[in-house]
């Protein structure tokens, strides 16, 4: 389905913001992991989170798609708050948003087509024909048709990455969030991975939430950068903003990531 198609059929929205994360917190036992952070969004955008490892990144991703209830704050998403919802209202609430997991996450015993079949089954009343023109209609949409019958142990990691980020859409997800997307990868599966994300982007406009600790793909791809250090935002931004005023933990870890000069300074001009 195009952009603009499902566009008309969404209820239109002209806040840039699609979520909202203020002073949210969570802690295990004594250990406060989110020390009352506060994110925004972009609607249509990349975003993209980042920080060194113990962070707060993934427990940050468990929050905002419920896998676990924050302790305190908000996450409004179309200013509702979804921290709060419960029941029926979560379910619908969470149906808006995608998962892309590190390594795809498809399940090996299926074919690709009822990998992608599978959330339109367990959450759709769909018939067996509708079930099928949508699956392929998403499959031939992002270049990966003729894999329908094929396994996943048959498809390079790129391929496989496409049918993940099919298998996330198919309900037609207005958020798709990625949990470290390039882990694993080669260089140039890597880039494959960066311009899939934004081809996604384009072609069913979707709101993307990256979490990644790849900085040479994260100055390819983010139009708004989050810095997470140990449970704090300490720098959000566009790229370019964050570049002009580098300073402390978060130009350590620009340094410390070896991203090539000729990309910094590309982002720094944008």
């Amino acid at each position: 389905m195009s952009r603009k198609k499902q566009s008309e059929e969404r209820e239109p929205n002209d806040d840039p913001v699609h979520i909202r994360i203020r002073n949210l917190h969570k802690s295990y036992g004594n250990h406060h992991v989110l020390k009352g952070i506060d994110i925004d969004v972009l609607r249509g955008k990349t975003n993209v989170v980042i920080g060194p490892s113990g962070s707060g990144k993934s427990v940050l991703m468990r929050q905002i798609i419920r896998l676990e209830k924050p302790d305190e704050g908000e996450i409004l998403v179309d200013g509702r708050d979804y921290a709060q919802l419960r029941g029926m209202e979560l379910e619908r609430t969470r149906r808006s948003m995608g998962m892309v997991f590190q390594a795809s996450a498809l399940f090996d015993s299926m074919t690709v087509f009822d990998n992608v079949a599978f959330p339109l089954r367990e959450h759709s009343t769909l018939s067996k024909k509708e079930i099928r023109d949508r699956v392929m209609d998403r499959l031939q949409s992002l270049g990966i048709g003729h894999a329908a019958t094929k396994w996943p142990a048959e498809l390079s990691g790129g391929m496989q990455r496409r049918v993940a980020v099919a298998r996330a859409t198919v309900l037609e997800t207005e958020i798709l969030i990625y949990d470290e997307p390039t882990t694993g990868l080669d260089p140039m599966t890597v880039k494959t991975v960066d311009e899939l994300i934004a081809e996604t982007e384009e072609k069913f406009g979707v709101t993307s939430l990256v979490i990644s600790h790849d900085m040479a793909s994260v100055f390819r791809i983010a139009d708004r950068l989050t810095f997470l250090h140990f449970g704090t935002v300490i720098a959000s931004g566009s790229p370019a903003e964050l570049l002009e005023n580098a300073t402390g933990p978060f130009m350590e870890y620009v340094e410390a990531a070896g991203v090539r000069e000729d990309l910094i300074a590309s982002r720094r001009g944008s």
